[in-house]
């Protein structure tokens, strides 16, 4: 197999046109404006292992930081990580790992499809680091190697004079509106109604006493003027996303982003946040990402709750009653939030882990389930990116 290197980049055609000599012969890659946000349909795992279901040219991913022998990505730094672009393309690389756990440093990780340790280098550039932006890069990028089963080579931050940022532009002088008023879930995953993300939002909506919506992201991911409008009439926000790549899905970034940009009146917001992981720690990371746009885009950070293993958590909350068996973690945490949002409070982060159900019990559930699908599908586990199927 030719090994051959892979940059992973976000610049601009004139940047890029300045450095794209120190890459010769390099595969690169960039967002062309034509990528597909990750669906979490998990044909990279059981279907076609290591290809992604959506043929928009970005579908070999894990093929091409397989066959690197060097990665080395270059993002405009948002919120703790990449810009919306460099992400989504993060996200489409799913297929890299296996679907399987097994608990590596005590935690529940992907297995590795390969044999190999990936060095990856990164580049973050913007108008400006504090000291906390560049701990949260390094945090961020080092909870993504360790999940992808690669590891960081080095880590560098660029002065970008050209970049506007929240705070070029200066924080709104308005006040949050305390008044409870019109509350809008916002269903940051892009899977179908079943998705974990759009089950909570869901089994949220149905707490509060508060007049409430939800509306899914997916529907307007080629029109997010349109979303960023409704959102701007509405008093309280709640981000019910996924984990993807141990931070925000691309879609909720570039989202966030064009928010920044848009400056909407200050308002509430909270987060509901889940993953398929057992430990709910890891879900930090996209915890201070929220807080981080929150702060610069000049809203209010009103606290929020992470859901762990939540393949598991998202459906047993719709059909169990609350505050008891494996949900009663997560029921105590949706509680505390549906009295915050309702009575317009701030609240603590809450992290919540399956209730009297171990991780070992878990993670031998979750891989005797990949393995079923696996079979069922026709390929075994392990099947390399050249299995044609």
């Amino acid at each position: 197999m030719e090994k051959k290197n892979l940059i992973i980049h976000d610049l601009c055609p004139e940047e890029w046109e300045k450095i794209s000599d120190k890459y010769i012969n390099w595969n690169v890659v960039t967002d062309n404006g034509s990528i597909h946000p990750c669906i979490g349909c998990f044909s990279c795992w059981n279907r076609t292992p290591g290809r992604c279901a959506i043929h928009d040219g970005y579908e070999n991913m894990g093929r091409l930081i397989h066959q690197a022998e060097e990665v080395v990505v270059i993002s405009r730094y948002t919120y703790g990580g990449f810009s919306g672009s460099v992400k989504g393309v993060f996200d489409r690389c799913l297929g890299y790992v296996l679907p399987q756990f097994e608990v590596t440093k005590g935690e529940t990780h992907h297995k590795k499809r390969f044999d190999e340790e990936k060095p990856f280098t990164f580049i973050f550039y913007g108008p400006a680091f504090t000291d906390e932006e560049k701990k949260s890069a390094a945090r961020y990028v080092n909870a993504v190697c360790t999940n992808i089963r690669g590891y960081v080579k080095d880590v560098f931050f660029r002065i970008c004079d050209n970049d506007a940022s929240a705070r070029e532009q200066g924080l709104s002088e308005k006040t949050v509106n305390c008044n409870p008023g019109k509350v809008l879930l916002i269903n940051g995953s892009m899977r179908n109604v079943n998705g974990n993300s759009a089950k909570l939002a869901r089994t949220l909506a149905g707490r509060l006493k508060s007049d409430a919506e939800i509306m899914d992201l997916r529907t307007f991911i080629k029109d997010l003027d349109g979303l960023v409008r409704i959102m701007d009439e509405a008093q309280a926000i709640v981000l019910c996303v996924p984990l993807y790549v141990d931070g925000l899905p691309s879609q909720v970034i570039k989202l966030m982003e064009k928010i920044e940009r848009s400056r909407i009146s200050p308002k509430r917001i909270y987060l509901l946040a889940n993953m398929g992981l057992y430990e709910s720690s890891q879900l930090d990371n996209l915890f201070g990402a929220v807080k981080q746009w929150c702060s610069k885009a000049g809203l209010r950070y009103c606290g929020g709750l992470g859901i762990s293993a939540g393949e598991l958590m998202g459906t047993l909350m719709e059909v169990i009653p609350f505050r008891r068996g494996t949900t009663k973690r997560a029921s105590l945490g949706m509680d505390r939030m549906v009295r915050s949002i309702d009575s317009a409070e701030e609240m603590d982060d809450i992290y919540a882990e399956p209730f009297a159900f171990p991780r070992w019990l878990y993670v031998w559930i979750a891989n005797t389930n990949w393995n079923r699908t696996s079979r069922k599908n026709g390929i075994k586990p392990k099947d390399m990116f050249t299995r044609d199927i």
